[in-house]
């Protein structure tokens, strides 16, 4: 799988702009602020629907427009179009001109695997955080896993929303209290089963990947859930328990909403005493072990987006991704510095110099 071509209209600081790739290595290089990453960040943002440093659509239209538009040619088994339009009152999403109505009909079309400096934090970072990534990672190879966390969402604000709106515990309806706890386990469920199997699965390419980049240790994840061992009556009971903490605080206090997982580094939990370094590497391994489910659920190579890294790695560490990976990868590099690649990279590479929004193809050497 490779993006062929992409035209952006009113992105970012590009109003109009089309480029052709290489399905192997294409390099953006340019000062800060160029747009390098507005371009990796479209790219994404095609197919994962949002992106991966805004939470707000609007801020991703230029500057005295109504609208952006994402166009994107990929070619798989075939080769299709998509469209991605968006203005104040929403998003439309096409594929081969046909209008796609739910994102779970659309998300995991395209598969993307992005290495991001931030990425690199999430080992020790919130929960929030590690569920996100975990949520992202799964909706590209499992296509009912967005179905039921959307519908879990709007489970959860819906009960929430409810306990904000009562003012006494005596006037709390438990048998509607009840009826929505138990869609919410239902839904629940199914989230935590694909959880649990997604880590399962990808747990042991992720040690492999990491003993590949160390050559020492035993890294393996841990999948941390309020479901764990409980059956759907056992959980019923624990949330009535809960239901006077839950009025207290005005939300839902449990739940999958609240699950975590872990590293363990040599069975030790790794944000809590591994080193920089290691929890580094640990996120390159979990990147790297992402990457080799989706070759191998869907026998098809992700397109992987590299935002930044030579600021933050060294090239040991870049040249062991890299080293890793398949051939057939087609990945995007955004860097300052064209210094600072390594020239076997260069030199199989399309280069691209960008200057606030003006793209211009260079030839290696």
């Amino acid at each position: 799988m490779y993006l062929q071509s992409l035209k952006l209209l009113n992105f970012r600081n590009y109003q109009n702009i089309i480029i052709n790739f290489s399905p192997k290595i294409n390099i953006f290089y340019g000062l800060n602020g160029s747009g390098k990453t507005n371009l990796v960040e479209s790219i994404y943002y095609l197919g994962l629907t949002k992106s991966f440093r805004n939470n707000n659509d609007l801020n991703l239209i230029k500057k005295n427009s109504n609208y952006a538009k994402i166009y994107g040619q990929i070619s798989d088994d075939f080769v299709n179009d998509y469209m991605i339009y968006f203005d104040n009152s929403g998003k439309k999403i096409k594929i081969d001109n046909e209008t796609i109505q739910k994102l779970s009909d659309y998300v995991g079309r395209i598969k993307i695997v992005l290495f991001h400096p931030n990425d690199l934090k999430f080992v020790k970072d919130s929960p929030t955080i590690r569920r996100k990534v975990l949520n992202i990672s799964i909706s590209q190879v499992d296509k009912d896993y967005l179905f039921y966390l959307n519908k879990y969402n709007k489970v959860l604000k819906q009960r929430n929303m409810y306990l904000k709106k009562i003012s006494k515990y005596e006037s709390l309806d438990i048998q509607y209290l009840d009826i929505i706890t138990k869609q919410m386990i239902e839904l629940g469920y199914h989230i935590y089963d694909i959880r649990k199997k997604y880590v399962n699965d990808i747990s042991s390419d992720l040690t492999s990947m990491y003993a590949n980049i160390m050559g020492n240790n035993s890294l393996k994840l841990k999948y941390v859930s309020y479901f764990d061992n409980h059956t759907k009556d056992e959980l019923l009971t624990m949330y009535q328990e809960h239901y006077s903490r839950d009025f207290m605080f005005k939300q839902t206090s449990s739940g999958v909403h609240k699950d975590d997982f872990l590293f363990l580094l040599d069975d030790e939990v790794l944000k809590e005493w591994g080193s920089e370094g290691q929890q580094k590497n640990a996120v390159i391994a979990y990147k790297l072990a992402e990457i080799m489910n989706i070759k191998k659920v869907f026998n098809k190579q992700p397109i992987l987006i590299l935002d930044d890294l030579f600021s933050e790695l060294d090239n040991q560490k870049i040249n062991n991704i890299l080293t890793l990976l398949d051939d057939n990868t087609q990945t995007f590099i955004t860097t300052t510095e064209i210094e600072n690649i390594p020239e076997k990279i260069k030199k199989n590479a399309k280069i691209f110099k960008v200057n606030q929004g003006i793209l211009k193809e260079e030839k290696y050497g």
